[in-house]
């Protein structure tokens, strides 16, 4: 029988973590808290974290109220697929998209209310 050892794989060097500064950041990306930001990235993220919270409430809104429209089941392709209409039409699903809306309009506003500026 062979030895278990024989089959190890030599141990390979480890990398070391990178350092703050050195892995590349996003344009929107919050700025590293050792320095201070620049104009330029202090508007960026305060226009990117607006932008955030007005597509999550309004993108909540509509999840809220659409499912409870006519338009929600009678639409060109649900009529083409009469079984997926059923589905949609079904108080459960249409509450599932409601309460999808809800957690939508939550996770805007707890973003916005717990925005801090950065540096």
């Amino acid at each position: 029988m062979m030895d278990p050892a024989s089959f190890r794989v030599p141990d390979a060097p480890q990398d070391p973590a990178p350092r703050p500064g050195d892995t590349p950041a996003g344009l929107l990306d919050a700025p590293d808290a050792g320095r201070h930001p620049t104009r330029t990235q202090l508007w960026l993220h305060r226009i990117s974290v607006f932008l955030f919270v007005l597509i999550s409430a309004v993108a909540g809104v509509l999840l809220i109220i659409l499912p409870w429209t006519p338009g929600w089941t009678d639409n060109y392709l649900l009529m083409s697929f009469p079984s997926l209409r059923t589905v949609v039409d079904n108080g459960f699903v249409r509450g599932i998209c409601s309460g999808l809306g809800l957690l939508d309009i939550w996770i805007g506003f707890w973003e916005a209310l717990h925005y801090h500026e950065p540096g």
